[in-house]
């Protein structure tokens, strides 16, 4: 059965009639004695406004080689109709028109809840040019464009502020029950140039509401690409991805509706070898199609799916269809990434360890010049603390300038300063790279290790400057969620990290992660997540970039803090749009809760027909059926549409 909502409105208007026209040919039978072309002319009119898009989509349907659920019915009122049962026929479809409409009416609510996304943008934005504020309409915002947001407005684009403070409520795009503050950038056109390295206390995202504080923005986004707007197509286009449970009712269809057809050609012969009268042996014929039709299980999964889908959406969380949300709501294991996920990602530099012949402000210029061009967190970190330990300009001068810098996978980052290469990285990605740390350097890289730090070496040329130590803490509600977690039914978590041993034991002793795996490269990641799915269903939880091969791995791959990151939201399965682990729990929740509705309503629709269609073989009219039919379907995407009020645990 179709669920467009265009179909569902023009089924509800040619329903209103037909029922007119039903009841009027029913009273005219009860006050008086009518003409038999009077009362056919009545009931031929409740048929054509029943039957006239039912008609139309049935053709359409039989032109692609397939008969569907309306098929079914159109025959059934047809044969009605030829053995003089009229009224029956009609019933059928006023009341087959009546279900579809207010079906459509419920499954619209579903809708509703994501298209409500769409309209969270504003059409205009005050453009700042020449000091003064112009409003334009939002499609007209180039990337670069200053833009300001009045107090307790809705912000018109993705950017970055550039002047003024306050609190903005992204619970729209991250599902954040709190505003998150919001500080203007230390330098404007650093950030423009590299957008995605700006820090959340200076993003800000379309369709997100500003407090009490006047903002100027900096566009980072064209309207059409604003996370929002990525979202809002992304949920929109999950509708239509099928889950596994979907396949198996369109691949039951297929079979069940032929097998119908051969079902009622029987009964009509049957009746004919028993002598029964051709009327009645019809009559039932038609009645068993009404009860056979499927309507039920062709509506049963999507309507779940729909409205777990628009539920995951409000509370920032985009679920990429059906297949992903069963998927992750039958899951036992979930295997997690370290940095950025389980901790803050923001790593504090807290050990600056020259090596022999080098020092300290030698060892930190070199580093910052390097990764102040990388967007990694360990690189940003470096940067941001750095400048405390430098004496000023110091005996080097000003910072060098680096040069075609570039990531290294697995291995760090590299560069050059004056033409000659720089490597930052870890201990095994300096032994991957052939040029070992010296041996003085690796036993001060362990006792860092042991005290769970993560260390990264600098080499310039063919010199080892040294060692920087980083440390990044446990995020606040990492050990409630995973705790959560397990209360849910996950009853395995394994923490993989490409830092030390040491280093993912201690975190993972404080979250409360079953195992901990360190030192692995992505490609060891992805391996590692491989072996775990062949014991069981697997979720991979990173940030969408670094863990890509591992997310692809896993049976689910979802990504964190995904707001504004095109490349997580593209690549995961789910995306929760904060870095904020309590959506975790909330969507496996969630998905459990529409995989139990989606058991629920395939057993109820197949129940229905294995009841219905022996009680039409032994005599039940069509009016009855069709009665049970309609119903039943109304219950379905009724069970279905409790999704929209799943709870939200915080």
């Amino acid at each position: 059965m179709s669920t467009d909502t265009h179909r569902h409105g023009f089924l509800g208007e040619r329903a209103e009639p037909a029922a007119a026209l039903l009841a009027l040919a029913t009273w005219t039978g009860g006050l008086f004695a009518p003409t038999a072309a009077t009362s056919t002319a009545l009931y031929a009119a409740a048929y054509a406004f029943g039957g006239f898009f039912t008609l139309r989509e049935a053709l359409g349907s039989i032109r692609r080689g397939r008969f569907q659920v309306d098929f079914l019915m159109l025959v059934a009122a047809a044969g009605a109709a030829a053995i003089g049962r009229w009224e029956e026929g009609a019933v059928l479809l006023v009341l087959f028109s009546l279900g579809h409409a207010l079906e459509g009416y419920a499954m619209g609510r579903a809708r509703r809840s994501i298209e409500a996304l769409g309209a969270l943008a504003p059409r205009t934005a005050l453009r700042l040019r020449s000091g003064a504020a112009t409003e334009v309409p939002v499609t007209e915002l180039a990337v670069g464009d200053r833009v300001a947001v009045r107090p307790h407005t809705r912000i018109p684009a993705d950017g970055f502020v550039a002047a003024g403070t306050g609190s903005v409520d992204q619970s729209p795009i991250t599902g954040e029950s709190v505003p998150a503050d919001k500080e203007p950038v230390a330098d404007p056109a650093a950030a423009l140039a590299l957008p995605g390295a700006v820090a959340a206390e200076s993003r800000v995202f379309a369709g997100t509401v500003n407090g009490a504080g006047s903002l100027e923005l900096v566009v980072t986004r064209l309207a059409a690409d604003t996370t929002l707007s990525r979202v809002v197509r992304m949920v929109q286009e999950a509708e239509e991805r099928k889950s596994p449970t979907q396949r198996f009712t369109d691949r039951f269809q297929k079979i069940f509706v032929p097998s119908v057809l051969a079902l009622v050609a029987a009964l009509l012969l049957y009746g004919q070898l028993t002598g029964e009268p051709f009327t009645d042996t019809f009559y039932r014929a038609m009645a068993v199609l009404v009860a056979a039709s499927p309507c039920v299980l062709a509506i049963a999964t999507p309507a779940a799916v729909l409205s777990a889908v628009g539920r995951a959406a409000r509370g920032g969380v985009l679920v990429k269809g059906g297949a992903p949300l069963e998927e992750f709501g039958r899951l036992h294991t979930v295997a997690f990434d370290k940095t950025g996920t389980l901790t803050e990602g923001r790593p504090k530099l807290t050990d600056i360890l020259p090596a022999e012949g080098a020092c300290r402000d030698e060892l930190l210029r070199t580093a910052v010049a390097v990764q102040r061009l990388s967007d990694h967190p360990l690189a940003q970190a470096v940067v941001r603390d750095a400048p405390q330990h430098l004496d000023g300009d110091g005996p080097h001068g000003p910072l060098p300038e680096a040069r075609d810098v570039r990531a290294l996978v697995g291995r760090g980052v590299a560069g050059r300063i004056g033409g000659t290469e720089v490597h930052i990285g870890s201990l095994a990605g300096f032994d991957a790279a052939g040029t070992p740390v010296p041996p003085a350097m690796r036993a001060r890289a362990e006792e860092l290790a042991a005290a769970g730090r993560t260390t990264m070496a600098v080499r310039y040329g063919e010199r080892h400057l040294g060692l920087l130590g980083l440390m990044d803490t446990p995020r606040p509600g990492a050990a409630a969620a995973v705790a959560r977690l397990r209360a849910l039914g996950v009853t395995r978590t394994v923490m993989l990290s490409g830092d030390d041993q040491r280093v993912a034991d201690s975190v993972a002793a404080q979250v409360g992660i079953d195992e901990a795996r360190g030192g692995l490269l992505p490609e060891d990641k992805a391996g590692a997540v491989a072996r775990l799915r062949a014991s069981g269903r697997t979720a991979m939880i990173g940030d969408g970039v670094n863990d890509a091969p591992a997310m692809a791995g896993a049976t689910v791959g979802v990504a964190m803090g995904a707001a504004g990151s095109a490349v997580a939201l593209e690549t995961a399965d789910i995306a929760l749009m904060s870095d904020d682990l309590d959506r975790l729990p909330f969507i496996t929740g969630l998905s459990r809760r529409a995989s139990r509705v989606i058991r629920q309503n395939l057993w109820l629709s197949l129940g229905i027909v294995a009841v219905l269609v022996p009680a039409t073989v032994l005599g039940l009219g069509i009016g009855p059926a069709v009665l049970v039919h309609e119903g039943s379907t109304l219950l379905v995407v009724g069970n279905a549409l409790r999704l929209l009020r799943h709870p939200d645990p915080r």
